[in-house]
């Protein structure tokens, strides 16, 4: 995953995520919306193949990336969780 830091201030970061689209951006943006130091977690893609613009907007001293990170993380403990669960079902 290629992922370029447009704009990046103490409570706010603006990032392209190459090569993603709907299914990956939907879930990190609810997973980022869980986090109450998150203020604003949304993200456009401007054109059908363009590649997705992530916003993530953070108060009470919250680092966007870390917030985006600690995301990153609890979605793929959930994967992990399923995985484990599908994996008892074989």
């Amino acid at each position: 995953m290629d992922v370029k830091v447009l704009e990046l201030e103490p409570a706010k970061a603006r990032l392209v995520v190459a090569g993603e689209g709907h299914t990956f951006l939907n879930a990190l943006v609810e997973e980022l919306l869980l986090d109450p130091g998150v203020d604003v977690a949304k993200y456009v893609i401007k054109f059908q193949f363009a590649d997705p613009e992530l916003l993530v907007t953070t108060r009470e001293g919250r680092a966007p990336l870390t917030a985006l990170s600690d995301a990153c993380r609890r979605l793929v403990s959930s994967c992990d969780e399923l995985i484990a669960d599908l994996e008892t079902w074989q």
